[in-house]
């Protein structure tokens, strides 16, 4: 059974219509258990940078012949990749939602360890070793090869990008094909966990949110992203959808829920009384988002988080 998909300062924005899309948010709060800072909220109308911008945080910059024998390398990219930016080499990534997400990732992360759940191409796994991170650990079950598949036709082995770019990189990020739920079997533990584009993928929300507060360090915190709601349901508290299989994504029979910002705050409260801060509710090609930072009461540890420029 295939659980779930284990695919997540100022910035610089340079005009790209083809990967930007206006942001809405609705600040609401519910049970006092959503919090929402000013600094974070997204207005509508506002600009996130394309995913060009995106991949230059995590700049490779291989030789021009290097660049293209890795391009052609993977069947298909799910991230975007700057492999060679003088030549204007990037990987085609499919993904189109990391502009907004790079908001809520801290800008810094030395001495800090980093786990990266359902971590598909690894991107977010680079830019936590790119920013410092002492120690970071990328898993995914490889799920997505199914609903690459389904979606467009493509086959994939499984952590073919990764493992292109962490070549390239010469990264000492370590990966291992796993199940986010055999996580909590570790005795490691992680001062920040990236959960983006899981959530509602997962058969057991809670089972997966228990498993990654098990292996949070005290003051730790969690950057859950997951697919929402329309008008985050308006307002109805709670509010929980079960998408037919592929209405979400023609052809993708893994989404299994459609979230409000109340009903994951709700979820996290079932977990050692975990709060759950919204940064934002965007909305991509239609597609309604929600991000937003879980954790525990205790006082974090010192990460710092952008909080200006766009997309932030």
């Amino acid at each position: 059974m295939h659980r779930n998909h284990c695919a997540g300062g100022e910035r610089r924005h340079r005009p790209d219509e083809r990967a930007e899309a206006p942001l809405t948010a609705r600040g609401r709060r519910g049970h006092g258990s959503i919090r929402q800072t000013a600094e974070n909220r997204f207005s509508t109308g506002a600009r996130w940078p394309s995913e060009q911008e995106v991949a230059d945080e995590v700049p490779i910059d291989i030789h021009v012949d290097e660049a293209t024998r890795v391009l052609g390398s993977v069947p298909l990219w799910f991230h975007t990749f700057a492999l060679n930016r003088k030549r204007g080499l990037y990987t085609p990534g499919k993904a189109r939602d990391h502009g907004y997400r790079l908001a809520s990732i801290p800008d810094s992360f030395v001495g800090h360890s980093v786990l990266d759940v359902g971590a598909f191409d690894g991107f977010y796994s680079f830019l936590a070793e790119k920013r410092g991170a002492a120690r970071v650990l990328a898993i995914d079950n490889e799920q997505y090869v199914h609903w690459v598949r389904d979606r467009w036709g493509i086959e994939l082995t499984g952590g073919e990008g990764f493992r292109a770019i962490h070549r390239s990189l010469g990264s000492k990020v370590e990966y291992r094909r796993m199940d986010a739920l055999e996580i909590a079997d570790t005795e490691e533990r992680f001062d920040f966990i990236f959960c983006f584009g899981i959530l509602h993928r997962v058969e057991s929300p809670i089972g997966l949110l228990r498993s990654l507060a098990d292996v949070l360090g005290e003051g730790g915190r969690i950057l859950i992203e997951t697919y929402g709601i329309l008008d985050d349901a308006a307002g109805e508290d709670g509010a929980l959808r079960v998408p037919n299989p592929g209405d979400v994504y023609t052809n993708d029979h893994f989404v299994h829920w459609q979230f409000s910002s109340s009903a994951i705050a709700n979820l996290a409260s079932f977990v050692d009384g975990l709060t759950f801060d919204v940064h934002a509710m965007p909305l991509v090609d239609g597609h309604p988002r929600v991000i937003g930072t879980m954790g525990s009461p205790r006082p974090p540890t010192q990460i710092r988080v952008a909080t200006s420029g766009t997309g932030g």
